[in-house]
């Protein structure tokens, strides 16, 4: 009955998400499905110390992100503001500050009821700082993605 429920939640998520892309506008929907989309509406900045990569997004209030799929246990940091936060298995309320630990194959649709800063903190082992080689490492685009990583790792 759980892989169901499970099941039935992924199918929910990946149609917002396609829903979002198929009427993006480049103003009020941003994304094309492909690649996290770095913008002045989500604007995103990086941080790296020794085999850690930290990544800041701030959300406006009203704001919905339909996040990528992290193939590794991380922490997540709200350092301000109130989401709502939607996964396979819940949808929970965050008030600042509060931090969580994430699941692997978890995606997520964040909405923020107020102004947010949301920060994730990832393993960063090669000391790379090329986004486009840490996003590869750290997240799947989609479920089949996500699957293969773990039969490949």
């Amino acid at each position: 009955m759980k892989k169901e429920i499970t099941l039935n939640k992924r199918e929910e998520i990946k149609s917002l998400q396609e829903l979002l892309i198929n009427n993006a506008d480049g103003v009020n929907i941003e994304g094309d499905g492909n690649k996290i989309v770095h913008s002045d509406n989500f604007p995103l900045k990086h941080t790296f110390a020794d085999g850690i990569y930290v990544r800041q997004m701030d959300m406006k209030a009203g704001s919905i992100v339909v996040g990528a799929i992290h193939n590794h246990l991380h922490v997540w940091f709200l350092l301000t503001g109130h989401l709502a936060v939607a996964t396979e298995d819940s949808i929970e309320e965050f008030v600042a500050p509060c931090y969580v630990l994430a699941t692997p194959g978890s995606k997520r649709v964040i909405y923020a009821m107020e102004e947010s800063i949301f920060v994730n903190i990832h393993k960063n082992p090669s000391n790379t700082e090329n986004i486009d080689n840490l996003e590869k490492e750290i997240v799947s685009k989609t479920f089949e993605e996500y699957e293969q990583y773990n039969k490949n790792k």
